[in-house]
């Protein structure tokens, strides 16, 4: 699994008009038959700041993302709208297909012990 998050700083006069302007790219990407997960977040700590966590089952599924018609697009209309060049990390992850359970928490019954 090919994991990436990306940090999207935005104009602030771009800020509340984000998720609309990535919404076909959001939904294309997917689409894609090698996505497994495509989520954006807003930070607690800088209204201008947007995360994207994101997954593709393999490099091919990741390099055929990137060489998509709608990532292109993407790319052009989200350069007129950041404040900055994105942060990324990328990894790739063996032997995973996406998300797992955390083993340390679960949910409990209020007012249990």
């Amino acid at each position: 699994m090919i994991f990436i998050t990306v940090k999207f700083t935005v104009r602030p006069e771009h800020s509340e008009d984000w998720l609309d302007l990535v919404d076909g790219f959001t939904r294309a990407t997917r689409q894609e038959p090698g996505n497994l997960f495509f989520e954006w977040s807003r930070s607690v700590d800088n209204p201008h700041q947007f995360v994207l966590v994101e997954a593709f089952r393999d490099s091919e599924a990741g390099r055929a993302h990137v060489e998509s018609e709608h990532f292109g697009a993407a790319m052009d209309a989200m350069s007129y709208a950041i404040a900055e060049t994105p942060q990324i990390v990328s990894t790739e992850i063996a032997d995973s297909d996406g998300w797992g359970r955390m083993g340390e928490l679960s949910p409990r019954e209020p007012g249990g012990a």
